[in-house]
């Protein structure tokens, strides 16, 4: 197997790589000044399986389009089978119509991955569990869930903690962390979203918080708002405190300054994005998810 990397995922990569006992192999990305790319492979890939590590991060058009001309170039060169992991899924969350006359963003991206040549697609922690069935081609739907729970059993003991998830849509989720740590109790906090500005009009709490720690668990976080206002709300309905773990950290719109100056004490989050320096903040912790995928890249 060949293993190549996109531009916005080395890190990850070369931690998938070592797991799979192989080295990254060349590709060269040349960006012209309208910025536009020219990609070319740097050795011979005929009739060898090959894997792209390509997470599309912010900016995520431009990592698509990166990744789509990656593939091309890879089948164009005689590659026979091209598997790609897409640690985070960029799109995902445009995986129907809310409204009339809006597109179905991901259905175009499934759509464009499929023709350009790609075999099989490796995820994680996907939004929606339905988001598999608009692919053509077979998705691998892995999941940062069990690498979470150890760490909680870890951490705390399990007699003081809650496990909360921060919206209705998460309840499969941290019913699947619950199980992992024996049974602990969960709560939900539930909300009502404006489908046009996406602003949350009013919140509350379905389950039992008063003297716990708090550990809340999503699929990612974005801007951050969607913790820092969760935590909020678990404090002042007696939370001692507040800890949350999401898969992907995408950390748009200086969410770094919201976390850190947050009454969150600690965020987990996982490598399935290569966060930039200028994300980092004290409060953040990440967790390498590259031997889970590696592990199912082998035994696909």
């Amino acid at each position: 197997m060949k293993v190549f990397s996109g531009t916005a995922s080395k890190k990850l990569s070369l931690k998938v790589a070592k797991e799979l006992g192989l080295r990254l192999s060349p590709i060269e990305v040349f960006v012209f000044p309208d910025l536009e790319k020219r990609i070319r492979i740097g050795e011979s890939v005929v009739g060898q399986e090959c894997l792209i590590i390509a997470s599309i991060a912010i900016p995520p058009d431009e990592n698509y389009m990166e990744l789509f001309i990656m593939i091309d170039a890879l089948k164009r060169s005689g590659a026979g089978i091209v598997k790609v992991l897409i640690p985070y899924l960029g799109y995902q969350r445009q995986d129907h119509v809310f409204r009339d006359g809006e597109a179905v963003s991901l259905e175009v991206i499934a759509k464009i991955l499929s023709t350009v040549g790609a075999s099989e697609i490796f995820t994680f922690d996907l939004h929606s569990q339905k988001i598999p069935e608009v692919f053509s081609i077979p998705v691998k739907h892995l999941s940062a869930l069990a690498l979470f729970s150890k760490r909680i059993e870890k951490d705390f003991k399990s007699e003081e903690l809650v496990l909360v998830s921060p919206d209705m849509g998460g309840i499969r989720r941290i019913k699947q962390v619950s199980e992992l740590l024996g049974g602990i109790p969960f709560a939900t906090i539930t909300k009502n979203r404006d489908l046009g500005s996406g602003e949350i009009s009013d919140s509350g709490i379905e389950g039992f918080v008063r003297g716990k720690i708090a550990v809340i668990v999503d699929d990612m976080v974005s801007t951050g708002k969607t913790l820092v206002e969760g935590s909020e709300l678990l404090l002042n309905e007696g939370a001692t405190k507040v800890y949350a773990f999401a898969t992907h950290a995408i950390l748009a719109k200086h969410a770094e300054k919201l976390l850190q100056h947050s009454k969150i004490e600690r965020v987990f989050v996982s490598d399935s994005i290569d966060i930039p320096s200028y994300n980092m903040f004290p409060k953040l912790e990440v967790l390498t998810i590259s031997k889970i995928a590696a592990d199912a890249i082998k035994n696909s």
